[in-house]
């Protein structure tokens, strides 16, 4: 039988309040305490922190304080990856981010999702991953809902809700957003 947590990260309905993931999440609100708070100026301290709050990052990601996740563990980056102040990383299934990633101020990805009955809602919850490719700049203050993918060199307006995929070498818009043209990247 999984146990709540291996349920969440492979995308089923699972309870939230599992002690287990309890605990999980209050380790990593301890160490964000330590990156937004102690280390609030970012100085050798905050690598350190950072190793352990996101395990699966090259030592050249770069956070801006303050930072909001909920696991960390389920965040992958490549290499040059910048995230400016404020950006919430709701990690409930894996978020991984390609190389030279650069994430604006106010950026939100969100893999939590919830049933739409209310009924379940009150007691599960389930997730979908969240793929950002290469090269990407995500504009200040949008949101990256469950489930997409943003393709390669992608440019993400500021302010925009990212509800389905875009493909690589787009420029995308709004809200819902939409591609509004192709990205010359040669």
């Amino acid at each position: 039988m999984k146990t709540e947590k291996e349920k969440m990260i492979s995308g089923e309905y699972y309870l939230a309040n599992d002690p287990e993931l309890v605990k999980e999440r209050a380790d990593c609100k301890r160490l964000l305490k330590q990156l937004n708070v102690d280390e609030y100026v970012v100085g050798d301290g905050t690598k350190a922190v950072l190793a352990k709050l996101i395990p699966n990052a090259p030592s050249s990601l770069y956070i801006e304080p303050p930072f909001h996740c909920d696991y960390g563990y389920n965040i992958t980056c490549g290499e040059n990856v910048y995230f400016n102040v404020n950006c919430v990383v709701l990690d409930v299934m894996p978020v991984k981010i390609g190389n030279n990633v650069f994430c604006a101020s106010a950026v939100q990805i969100y893999t939590a999702t919830h049933p739409l009955e209310a009924d379940q809602r009150r007691v599960l919850e389930n997730a979908k991953p969240v793929v950002i490719g290469d090269d990407c700049w995500i504009g200040g203050g949008a949101i990256i809902c469950p489930g997409v993918t943003i393709g390669d060199r992608c440019v993400i307006g500021a302010g925009s809700v990212i509800t389905k995929g875009i493909p690589s070498d787009s420029l995308a818009v709004g809200t819902p957003a939409r591609v509004i043209r192709k990205i010359d990247n040669k």
